[in-house]
């Protein structure tokens, strides 16, 4: 699928302000995770473990989730990096980060402290507020096709990560060939925004679709990742199409 200017222009649909971003992500914090979980059949916590095996993190390293919502995929990497290691997980939606904390103190004890804590962190992907070349690894789970610039998210992560150090890109793509492409059509087009308004929020739910359709293919993603000093870059695609993981390498 090809992007063209038009479906990444401010008012094309799938697009919104960042503002309003935050907005609906704070509007919806409440149903995230049900809604994730009804979408995807519970299948998402599955690619979120991959997404963090990709990280190729280890005990002793530091990672950093970036537009982790509430967590999941910050949790997935805590189990990598412990013990010895650090994981930072930023976002700019503060009602998400309150879910976030939650269930760390629900995990650990603490939100605070203690060796199962995630540090959580208000933060703008597109200005992260940490030094070059400070982790081991950054990922994204189902967050970069909300970056208002994707180049400049990207960019981000890539500073951020050492040379050798790793970023993985996990995020729903639309599946190109029949019965899947049909099934996707059908679910993130009707069933999804009907759900959305049954949880009563059908306009973030019927963004969603269009926030996919607008995203770049796969192969689009990885031209974008290589263009900010990422090498080895490799992209596996599951679940019938509908999910693709990329990482990359950043260059010494």
């Amino acid at each position: 699928m090809t992007v063209t200017a038009e479906q990444r222009a401010p008012g094309a649909p799938g697009v919104l302000e960042e503002p309003q971003v935050r907005a609906m992500f704070d509007r919806i914090a409440r149903l995230y995770d049900r809604m994730n979980t009804v979408m995807t059949a519970g299948m998402h916590h599955r690619w979120r473990r991959r997404a963090a095996d990709l990280a190729g993190v280890t005990p002793g390293s530091r990672a950093l989730d970036v537009a982790t919502g509430t967590g999941d995929l910050a949790f997935e990497l805590l189990g990598r990096v412990a013990p010895g290691g650090e994981v930072v997980a930023t976002d700019f939606s503060e009602r998400m980060l309150e879910i976030a904390r939650a269930k760390a103190f629900a995990r650990a004890g603490s939100a605070e402290s203690g060796p199962a804590a995630v540090r959580f962190e208000t933060a703008n992907a597109l200005a992260l507020p940490y030094r070059d070349d400070e982790f081991d690894a950054a990922t994204v789970g189902f967050g970069a096709r909300n970056f208002s610039d994707l180049d400049a998210g990207l960019r981000e992560m890539v500073r951020v990560v050492r040379p050798g150090g790793r970023v993985v890109v996990l995020e729903i793509t639309s599946p190109q060939r029949p019965p899947l492409s049909t099934f996707f059509e059908l679910w993130f087009d009707r069933a999804v925004p009907a759900i959305g308004r049954i949880a009563g929020d059908a306009q973030a739910y019927s963004y969603l679709p269009n926030s996919v359709r607008r995203f770049p293919d796969p192969a689009e993603l990885a031209e974008v990742m290589a263009r900010y000093g990422l090498v080895g870059i490799r992209y596996i695609i599951t679940a019938g199409g509908i999910i693709a993981l990329h990482v990359g390498e950043v260059a010494g």
